[in-house]
């Protein structure tokens, strides 16, 4: 077959402060910038993305890969007006100039909502299938914290989602999205979908854990053998109709829409399970006192809501400063995002002192930058290869970056915003994080690929951030009505 391959990626928090820009999506940071054409091939390769492992599995089954364009964007609020319309046209330019398309691969993130298009992955679904025809397939890979809406259903072949968060499959998502393709074989697959009227925080998505490590079990097992069949649990922090959990599924006949309910039905028996555990800062300091951390099995405390990951700015202060005022022994921090820092760094070099107002520039909480004078330990470039399993194969480019240290509170700063999901992020500045004691993340699950079988235990911490992690703290005006968080009636 003659494939069209293209992505338009953003995960939106309604609710963070700054939007994602045209730039945004064309400067690299975990993932490449926007690409075009053959260039696409090479900037995905080998790195745990959907179109890598999509393109990777076409080639090999002998098809002919036609590359649009690609791009994603860190979480943030709305995509603009005009980033969205112009990454659009490029991409249905791109697709018009081919001829002769056999299908389209599509890797979304399916939670994209623009200044003008709450459902922007349902419209963007719906401007290619009116520019291919109702014939050719397409088939799209999801995010797991996808949104799902009935336009995103109907106007795709099939959709498939991530199984897993941390996302480890993401790449195996890619290339189930092609073995889907295969399986249609020119039939068209019947569908359905089924909403739960509640939402779950992010961090009670974690498939390491139950009850949804044995519900994603059985939706596997489930899974029509000609088809799909997904749950997303949703990105919370969304104020559209479509925010929450979906069941959706793809198969030969109408008998999918019983597999469907029956996930349904499971995962709704599960709704207490999914209630919000967060501990407030004075709270994990004090359990830190109370059974202290040891060097080679640390204490993660997860600060969720500056996860960048969720649409947090990366360079709130509350956490870090307890751990400074508290003196806790032996600490990494990070990734606190602050470029004039890292450059002041770089201007003084490793070894001197310098005096800073580190991080709180970007403003929405009311934290306040540390005062402090700093030493500086080491420097980066921001540029190097992931390692752990979620970002594998990421060549990340973060801008300049340091360590910087107070008494015994290390803390590594960037200049561009990522969450501290792989350990290759700390080892760029030259400490390794099983060294120390404590390990303050910016990070919501992620984290737990690389840095879980290190841990001697997880703290979910609760400090100031836009990545809001209670969704009954968030001020909704369009989701569906009786809409509820999970386990709360």
């Amino acid at each position: 077959m003659r494939i069209a391959v293209g992505g338009f990626q953003h995960e939106t928090n309604t609710f963070a402060p700054q939007q994602a820009t045209l730039a945004d999506f064309e400067a690299p940071d975990a993932w490449p910038g926007l690409v075009r054409g053959a260039a696409m091939l090479d900037a995905v390769r080998g790195i745990n993305l959907p179109a890598a492992g999509f393109i990777a599995e076409a080639l090999s089954a002998g098809h002919a890969v036609l590359p649009l364009t690609w791009c994603s964007a860190t979480p943030s609020a709305h995509v603009t007006r005009d980033a969205f319309e112009h990454i659009s046209a490029l991409l249905l330019d791109d697709l018009r100039s081919n001829h002769a398309i056999d299908a389209v691969y599509l890797d979304l993130h399916g939670a994209m909502v623009a200044e003008h298009i709450d459902d922007a992955d349902g419209e963007l679904l719906r401007r290619v299938r009116d520019a291919v025809g109702p014939q050719t397939p397409i088939v799209a890979s999801l995010d797991f914290h996808a949104n799902v809406s009935p336009l995103m259903v109907q106007s795709a072949s099939a959709l498939v989602a991530f199984r897993t968060y941390p996302h480890l499959d993401m790449a195996e998502t890619g290339a189930r999205a092609l073995r889907c393709l295969h399986d249609m074989a020119g039939r068209t697959l019947a569908a359905s979908l089924e909403s739960l009227p509640f939402l779950i925080p992010l961090t009670s998505q974690c498939t390491l854990m139950e009850p949804l490590s044995s519900v994603m079990q059985e939706i596997e097992a489930l899974s029509p053998a000609v088809g799909a069949l997904n749950f997303t649990p949703g990105f919370p922090a969304a104020d559209v109709a479509k925010c929450g959990p979906a069941i959706f599924g793809y198969g030969l006949d109408r008998s999918i829409a019983a597999s469907v309910a029956q996930v349904a039905q499971r995962i709704a028996r599960h709704e207490h399970r999914f209630a919000l555990d967060i501990l407030e800062v004075d709270a994990a300091m004090h359990a830190l006192q109370m059974q202290p951390a040891r060097r080679g099995s640390p204490v993660i405390l997860a600060d969720t809501q500056d996860n960048p990951g969720g649409g947090g700015t990366a360079d709130t202060t509350t956490l870090i400063k307890a751990l400074i005022t508290r003196r806790t022994p032996r600490t990494l921090a990070g990734l606190l995002c602050d470029p004039q820092a890292a450059a002041r760094a770089h201007a003084a070099g490793v070894g001197q002192m310098v005096d800073l107002s580190l991080g709180a520039h970007s403003g929405g909480t009311s934290d306040t930058p540390i005062h402090a004078r700093f030493t500086v330990m080491a420097l980066g470039d921001g540029c190097f290869t992931a390692s752990g399993p979620f970002y594998r194969g990421s060549r990340m480019e973060l801008g300049r970056m340091a360590l910087l240290r107070i008494d015994d509170v290390y803390i590594a700063v960037s200049s561009r915003k990522q969450q501290a999901a792989d350990r290759e992020m700390f080892r760029h500045l030259g400490v390794e994080p099983a060294d120390f004691a404590v390990l303050a993340l910016k990070s919501s699950v992620h984290f737990r690929a690389d840095f879980g079988a290190i841990a001697s235990r997880v703290l979910v911490i609760d400090a100031p951030g836009a990545n809001i992690a209670d969704p009954a703290r968030l001020l909704f005006r369009k989701l569906r009505p009786g809409m509820r968080v999970a386990g709360r009636r």
